[in-house]
């Protein structure tokens, strides 16, 4: 991360009200965008979202939970969390 001096970027006064509450530390101010949520950027989200709708697909046409646990390599309520959502 890049500092940048505050004196060179903030107004006078606004300066002024920062320093009444904290002065000659370093401050960080984080971004005004909202933060994406998990597995946005890696596509772990989208990964998991139709992995889970394969599971409910299948499970729905009769494969029973026991198949699907030992297919997907997750645990039986897990497999049942999934299809019961």
């Amino acid at each position: 991360m890049k500092y940048k001096k505050a004196s060179d970027i903030l107004p006078d006064e606004l300066l002024r009200e920062v320093q009444k509450y904290i002065e000659g530390e370093a401050l960080y101010i984080p971004r005004g965008k909202a933060r994406k949520k998990w597995g946005e950027n890696s596509g772990g989200r989208s990964f998991f979202i139709q992995r889970n709708e394969e599971i409910r697909n299948k499970f729905f046409h009769k494969v029973p939970i026991e198949a699907l646990s030992e297919e997907y390599s997750l645990s039986y309520e897990t497999i049942r969390k999934i299809v019961y959502k």
